[in-house]
């Protein structure tokens, strides 16, 4: 079974940084993608960076560009996002998934996902 559990969200001021993480375990496949993702209430769930499995290819949502940092740890079968420069509207449940294959921008293609993270940024 595929599991991705996520961790390091909690409660910080504007301007302020956290380090998300997501551990994955049991993916049936050595070439992958994995994304996250971001859902505040009342909005639907958003793009907001993906990595290819070797570090190769990265991608940023507009909106998090120049402030935030995807990364990928091999060995540990893990993936980072670093949140620096945080904002209000940052606040979001963040949610990490995984695919076979190349990087998506889009919530579709990914089949596995974890269980979320909340973020919250006060003004």
């Amino acid at each position: 079974q595929v599991q991705l559990v996520e961790s390091g969200g909690g409660l910080v001021q504007a301007g302020g940084s956290l380090r998300l993480s997501c551990a994955a375990s049991g993916l049936p496949f050595s070439t992958y993608a994995m994304g996250w993702f971001r859902q505040a209430a009342g909005k639907e769930r958003e793009f907001a960076a993906a990595i290819s499995w070797n570090g190769g290819s990265l991608y940023y949502a507009d909106s998090v560009k120049g402030r935030f940092t995807i990364s990928i740890d091999n060995a540990k079968n893990t993936v980072y996002l670093q949140m620096d420069t945080l904002k209000p509207e940052d606040t979001a449940v963040y949610y990490c998934a995984a695919r076979r294959g190349i990087v998506a921008r889009s919530s579709g293609p990914y089949g596995y996902w974890g269980q979320g993270t909340q973020v919250t940024v006060s003004s």
